[in-house]
């Protein structure tokens, strides 16, 4: 365990150097800490590779590597880590790069099924007391991976609007067809209801 820390406690410092002498470019948000939670995979994930893109983008990847699994804490990732990193050292983890440690942080970790969550998810979504923007960027960030596309996308998001502003779109003289007329109409129409 304490070779694992030093080894952490090493490639963090050499991080913070580089980050200290001005060899990084632009603000970046740091990840917060990825604990297991499934949900919260993808988000991680993708914060890390805009930091890295930002920030640390020349360094080894080895160090890459490391900086990424400081954010790796809690419980069984906690072990998890401990196990690649152990792997690292033994040269047998199939490691190399940040994109593989990503790639075996979402077989671990990601959904066993995210096609059907997303579906699932899909089909409870409904907007509420969210504006229409809201509710639109919610749909596609759910409707991504879900492999529902054309008409049965389309009705889904119907489904999900509110009656008052479903009806409004749908009685226009010339109703939306595609979801992307859909999506633009909608904002449209939450936008002048905003400015009356």
């Amino acid at each position: 365990m304490n070779q694992i820390l030093q080894y952490l406690a090493q490639h963090t410092m050499a991080i913070e150097q580089l980050l200290s002498r001005g060899q990084t470019q632009g603000e970046a948000a740091k990840p917060l800490l990825f604990d297991r939670e499934r949900e919260k995979i993808v988000g991680f994930i993708n914060t890390c590779y805009l930091y890295i893109s930002m920030r640390i983008k020349g360094m080894e990847e080895e160090k890459k590597i490391s900086w990424v699994l400081t954010y790796i804490q809690g419980g069984i990732v906690e072990v998890w880590k401990e196990n690649i990193l152990e792997e690292r050292r033994q040269g047998v983890s199939g490691v190399e790069t940040v994109e593989e440690l990503f790639t075996k942080t979402r077989e671990e970790f990601g959904e066993f099924n995210e096609e059907s969550r997303k579906v699932d998810k899909l089909r409870l979504l409904e907007q509420g007391e969210q504006t229409c923007d809201e509710y639109v960027q919610i749909f596609k960030k759910t409707a991504r991976g879900s492999s529902y596309e054309g008409r049965p996308l389309v009705e889904e998001f119907k489904r999900g609007l509110n009656r008052n502003i479903w009806r409004r779109l749908a009685e226009a003289e010339l109703p939306p067809i595609t979801i992307k007329e859909w999506w633009e109409r909608l904002v449209r129409l939450d936008q002048n209801l905003r400015q009356s």
